[in-house]
């Protein structure tokens, strides 16, 4: 399907579906949510969204429940709501990387300019697999069922929080260490089960994939963040390894409010285990 041209700096009108795909804000040249949704829904799809409960067990808690091991909470039964509601696949860390992660973002916001960054919660530290975008209901089944096969044919591997850096003066973001080809085979697997879903590239050129996990933001885009000094620091940091054993599929429900500083809030779909 080939997209018109753009009607705005984050906006592209599909011509022949008659929908609009419309970017995030925020990471760079990654193929993860801060980039805009490569994908646009096929003609003849009305999009709607639907959020479910904040209070349910944890993806990773299996199928009786039980305590989070992660932070991120699993929706027990869907819910209409009104507002954008966006997918992503994504790696999601332990409880314990995340804990010393955030002792390291403490000391991050300690340092001169710290208050010039949006910071992430730790409910949104997670690394982007593949980005969707707006999907619309009548296609979340096919997605889902798309990203389960892609998650039996991949086996479990390590890795760990490493090190970090910049786009720019963007975004700061921690790193990753351990085997990241199957982090990469994993991604294009991701990217994959959207296009077999029916979600339709709008023609944008591949990019290398590049794992992270988005820190801080500059609040301003038209100043300068001076992010160097703040990867700098976070370039010594490297927490505990773990295995990566599920492909999540996650929703990002956008801010509604307008009240300065509000982020998105993020749900599990659903997970799925690797190599079975």
């Amino acid at each position: 399907m080939a997209a018109a041209a753009a009607v705005g700096p984050d906006r592209v009108r599909a011509r022949d579906a008659g929908v609009e795909r419309q970017g995030e804000e925020g990471a760079g040249p990654c193929g993860g949510h801060g980039d805009r949704s490569p994908y646009v829904r096929r003609p003849g799809r009305v999009p709607r969204t639907y959020v479910g409960p904040s209070e349910a067990p944890c993806a990773s808690a299996g199928p009786t429940g039980g305590p989070c091991t992660s932070g991120w909470a699993r929706p027990r039964q869907p819910v209409r709501q009104t507002g954008r509601m966006r997918f992503f696949a994504a790696v999601l860390p332990p409880r314990v990387a995340i804990e010393e992660l955030a002792a390291e973002v403490a000391a991050l916001r300690r340092l001169s300019g710290a208050d010039r960054l949006r910071w992430t919660g730790r409910p949104g530290w997670h690394f982007t697999l593949a980005f969707y975008g707006e999907v619309a209901d009548e296609l979340v089944p096919e997605l889902r069922l798309r990203l389960e096969r892609a998650a039996h044919r991949h086996h479990p591997y390590e890795m760990w929080i490493k090190g970090g850096g910049h786009f720019g003066d963007r975004a700061l973001w921690a790193g990753v260490a351990g085997d990241r080809e199957a982090m990469r085979h994993l991604a294009g697997s991701a990217e994959a089960a959207a296009r077999k879903a029916g979600l339709v590239s709008a023609g944008h050129a591949h990019r290398p994939y590049h794992p992270h996990l988005t820190i801080a933001r500059g609040r301003d885009r038209g100043a300068r963040a001076h992010l160097a000094p703040f990867a700098a620091v976070l370039d010594a940091f490297e927490s505990s390894g773990w295995t990566v054993g599920e492909l999540a599929l996650v929703r990002s429900n956008l801010p509604v409010s307008g009240a300065p500083g509000e982020q998105p809030r993020y749900e599990t779909e659903a997970a799925w285990p690797l190599g079975r």
